[in-house]
């Protein structure tokens, strides 16, 4: 009994420590880290995924420093490389409302003139649609795996307590923000090209007939248009994202 009571600060610092890395990482995780998630919840996931880790790297957590001062900059520390894994990986899945976003603004369903006070001025539904699918995807198909892998895998990268490589953390967020842009791009290629034809259309008519209002005239079928394709390339725009997304999360740090 006395032999765990002496063990037992020990314990607990390797406790808090792991838990700010997953716990901050669990805050911004897609389909975990969801705003829609009641905040219990995501506690207590991230408090029974320190758990179960907590055997395996309790080896790789140093012993506590005496100094409060240092005990409390390897938990910023370790916050700071949790958030910025979560990050990641999130960033390469808003690669699907940002699609959303372009198709919205090519098939004219986002209208600066008029914006929706739910979802903020330069939301639109369609985004925000995509938004709720994207987290929806990633639990029913397993992709929360890898970012999960991913986080256990970090600690053999950086050391518990430890600060964050900048120059290598800024090359995976310019590596991810590249690929999420890119693939949102080609989610969406249908409707921006569409949009582009359609546009090229409305300014010969303009120039055809000159008194015809041609914004308003052309919005209704621009719209009715827009959405017949939303119908039909839905399904298969979620689809290529998920074939898509597992080889991005593939390559997050830790795997």
């Amino acid at each position: 009994m006395e032999t765990l009571l002496a063990e037992l600060p020990g314990w607990a610092f390797v406790v808090v420590l792991l838990s700010s890395r997953i716990g901050a990482a669990c805050i911004v995780l897609p389909g975990l880290g969801e705003a829609e998630l009641p905040v219990m919840v995501r506690s207590g996931f991230a408090f029974a995924l320190t758990l179960l880790l907590v055997p395996v790297l309790a080896p790789l957590v140093p012993a506590a420093p005496e100094m409060p001062w240092r005990v409390a900059a390897m938990v910023v520390a370790e916050i700071m490389t949790g958030l910025w894994l979560g990050w990641l990986a999130r960033l390469v899945v808003q690669a699907l409302p940002v699609a959303g976003q372009f198709a919205a603004s090519m098939i004219g369903l986002a209208n600066v003139l008029q914006p929706d006070p739910s979802l903020g001025p330069q939301s639109t539904a369609l985004a925000r649609l995509f938004s709720l699918a994207a987290p929806v995807l990633v639990l029913a198909s397993g992709l929360y795996a890898l970012p999960l892998s991913a986080l256990a895998g970090s600690y053999r990268l950086v050391a518990p307590g430890a600060l964050l490589p900048v120059a290598d953390s800024a090359q995976d967020v310019v590596r991810a923000v590249g690929e999420a842009f890119a693939l949102s791009l080609r989610l969406a290629a249908p409707f921006v090209a569409a949009g582009l034809v359609w546009q090229a259309a409305l300014g010969l008519l303009a120039r055809l007939v000159p008194n015809l209002q041609v914004f308003m005239a052309a919005l209704p079928g621009q719209i009715l248009a827009g959405l017949l394709l939303l119908a039909l390339l839905t399904g298969p725009m979620l689809a290529a994202w998920d074939d898509q997304i597992r080889p991005m999360l593939a390559l997050l740090p830790g795997l």
